[in-house]
């Protein structure tokens, strides 16, 4: 029995996750904290939303506590008509300077998901020649991604048509909740499109290391661009390097050289250099003798003769060199990991390969074990490893517990057969030259319709609403409320003085009254609104809401309801 035990905890020892992995899924769910959003199916809107996080993950899932830098880019380049984006470039600028692609390699959560997707047994594609141009691909991409947004002002192109991570977080992760049933009815061809997207970069994650990190995200070709000048990653020292090969061979990453722009610094390639010239940039200065970080990135039970590559690629002049490199010709990287996690603890445990039991500990086993915890202590590396992470852990737990516990703006929110709120909204100058529409004194049937310039089922059905006020020819109130939060950055004023309906007609000429929603009343909300356009909402003669509609709504669904708030 104690036998089945000792190899039970072998086993776990053997796969425990590396330090690497430790980082990636913490960073997962530092950047995901607010956990009670997945249960409530509502998207985080609190001060911290105001803020960037590194890694890719988008802005609407409901865990997110932080808005995308790639999103806040498109965003931003939107409004630079009216002001320089000086806040998300900087930031940008900051991320990249500081940590580069370390980012990807450690921070990035959707890397993570991919990397998890690629541990599924399959065959797998090597990367080659081919990937290596298509890589380039990322770059074309993030040209388009900032070019968009300028000369089409507000339309957030690679979030909007092309994005996986906004996809998987952001709509399956509020669709996937029971409280959001009314979202399936405002799918379109649009949604259509991304999942298919994303289906596709999940089965080639599974096949293709990396997939979408390595020939599709702009925001990794941003932090590319500083991998040679950030303070952290991974370092090459010329004067000892052997040209062997063996890095570039155990990268599943397109580079050319360690540390190039295609390098995501998971420092997996320090293991593998047999002479020790890869190390990490900035380790010095808090460390000494460094030891490497991750596991190295060749296949689990593979065997490289270092020996005979070293020898093949380089000519070994130094016989200290040799030696060195001979030392490792048929080792097992991955047992040697292991190995390596074991040190100074599995010296107190003596099995025997015949035997059936296992030494229990002795008294003398505990205090060996106690010296080499007091000896560990006094290495400056475990110290500044063992107070990161207790700060880190402390962080993370009262990240966890801070957005559980928190409350947001509270909105009451009026259902059908409850009195309509009063409030009143600016307009936009229209033919009709209203100034303001207000709720105040309804003494008629009302329809108010929530939208957005980029909407386009809002745009859709439009013109079927305006036919509808015209037939009814003055019986009926009809108002079209803008989004507080989608503003375009030519204004709104703008957009219905120049832009056209499906038909080619000037929207400033529709009978209908454009009026604005603020963030202080938020009458979308106020009215059932769940962060998804358009919507209806019917209000009687006696001031009473008598339907309520999240997604487009049809005429014929529209005529019945107006007659209904009618009797």
């Amino acid at each position: 029995m104690k036998k089945f035990f000792a190899n039970v905890k072998n086993w776990f020892i053997a796969r425990k996750p590396t330090k690497r992995r430790i980082i990636q899924l913490y960073a997962a769910l530092l950047t995901n904290a607010n956990l009670k959003g997945f249960a409530t199916g509502k998207i985080y809107t609190g001060d911290t939303k105001k803020m960037c996080v590194p890694g890719l993950n988008c802005y609407s899932c409901p865990g997110a506590v932080g808005a995308c830098p790639l999103g806040a880019l498109q965003d931003s380049l939107a409004q630079s008509g009216r002001s320089f984006p000086s806040y998300i470039l900087g930031i940008l600028l900051l991320f990249g300077l500081m940590l580069g692609r370390v980012i990807c390699g450690f921070l990035c959560p959707f890397g993570l998901i991919q990397e998890l997707l690629y541990k599924i047994r399959t065959p797998k594609l090597r990367k080659n020649r081919f990937t290596r141009i298509l890589s380039y691909f990322k770059y074309v991409l993030l040209a388009i991604v900032i070019a968009i947004p300028i000369i089409y002002a507000g339309i957030p192109s690679f979030c909007k048509y092309v994005c996986p991570a906004g996809t998987f977080g952001g709509a399956i992760g509020l669709l996937s909740n029971p409280a959001n049933t009314d979202f399936f009815g405002m799918l379109g061809y649009l949604f259509t499109w991304k999942f298919c997207v994303l289906v596709v970069v999940v089965v080639a994650s599974v096949f293709i290391y990396r997939f979408f990190c390595r020939f599709i995200c702009p925001l990794g070709a941003i932090y590319s661009l500083f991998c040679k000048i950030s303070l952290l990653g991974v370092k090459l020292d010329k004067n000892k390097c052997i040209d062997c090969g063996l890095c570039i061979q155990g990268c599943k990453m397109d580079i050319k050289h360690v540390g190039d722009h295609e390098c995501i610094q998971c420092g997996e390639c320090i293991s593998v250099c047999p002479v020790q010239a890869i190390s990490w940039k900035g380790s010095k200065i808090f460390l000494k003798n460094t030891t490497p970080l991750a596991q190295p990135a060749v296949a689990e039970g593979e065997k490289i003769n270092l020996l005979e590559i070293a020898k093949s690629n380089s000519d070994l002049t130094s016989a200290a060199t040799a030696n060195t490199v001979s030392q490792t010709i048929t080792e097992d990287i991955s047992q040697t990991a292991s190995e390596e996690l074991t040190v100074n603890v599995t010296n107190c445990v003596v099995e025997e390969e015949n035997t059936a039991e296992t030494v229990s500990y002795s008294e003398n086993c505990k205090g060996e074990k106690l010296k080499a915890v007091k000896a560990a202590f006094k290495r400056p590396r475990f110290v500044v490893e063992f107070v990161a992470w207790v700060v880190a852990t402390a962080l993370l737990i009262g990240a966890l517990i801070g957005y559980g516990v928190s409350k947001e703006k509270l909105t009451l929110v009026y259902k059908v057969g409850d009195k309509c709120p009063e409030f009143i909204l600016s307009t936009y100058v229209s033919d009709n030259d209203v100034k303001s529409v207000s709720t105040y004194g309804i003494d008629k049937v009302t329809v108010i319709n929530y939208w957005y310039t980029d909407c386009d089922p809002c745009k859709k059905e439009l013109p079927e609403f305006e036919k509808v006020y015209e037939d009814y020819d003055g019986a009926i109130d009809m108002f079209v409320i803008h989004s507080y939060s989608a503003v375009p950055s030519t204004g709104v004023q703008h957009f219905l003085d120049t832009e056209t309906d499906k038909n080619g007609r000037v929207w400033n000429t529709y009978k209908l009254v454009f009026a604005q929603d603020t963030e202080e009343l938020n009458t979308y909300a106020m009215l059932g609104g769940k962060y998804a356009y358009p919507m209806t909402v019917i209000v009687n003669a006696s001031g009473k809401i008598t339907f309520v509609k999240q997604g487009s709504c049809s005429e014929e669904i529209l005529r019945e309801e107006i007659e209904n708030a009618f009797n």
